[in-house]
């Protein structure tokens, strides 16, 4: 299984950039998709998640009304728009698999991750 994540990079408060995640050697629409982040010196935490049709997300409470997660199935992509950048979402950013349906938040129904992808807010 592998998970490409591709969109990182540089950009200054207010503004937006858009992850996208194409997996391969799984069946995609089987999956719900998260993205997590871990920012220097703090753990992992969540930041989205989508069921594997797609018609249900999750996003914690530091993201929700400025991130949007998406999936296309057809495509086998997630894709996780961020909008109203602020220096704290500064973070390494990843985008993982899970087979559960339940428990999207936590990092440990995940079993696959694709490698980091650096995002930087300056102010």
């Amino acid at each position: 299984v592998q998970l490409q994540a591709s969109g990182g990079g540089l950009v200054q408060a207010g503004g937006s950039l858009r992850f996208s995640c194409a997996a391969s050697g799984l069946t995609f629409s089987t999956a719900a998709m998260g993205w997590f982040r871990q920012a220097p010196g703090k753990e992992r935490e969540f930041v989205a998640a989508i069921s594997r049709s797609g018609s249900r997300t999750y996003y914690a409470d530091s993201v929700k009304g400025r991130f949007t997660i998406s999936r296309d199935n057809a495509k086998s992509t997630v894709y996780l728009q961020m909008n109203s950048l602020k220096p704290e979402d500064t973070a390494v950013y990843y985008c993982a698999a899970s087979y559960r349906a339940y428990g999207l938040s936590s990092p440990d129904e995940y079993g696959y991750w694709g490698q980091g992808t650096q995002v930087t807010v300056s102010s």
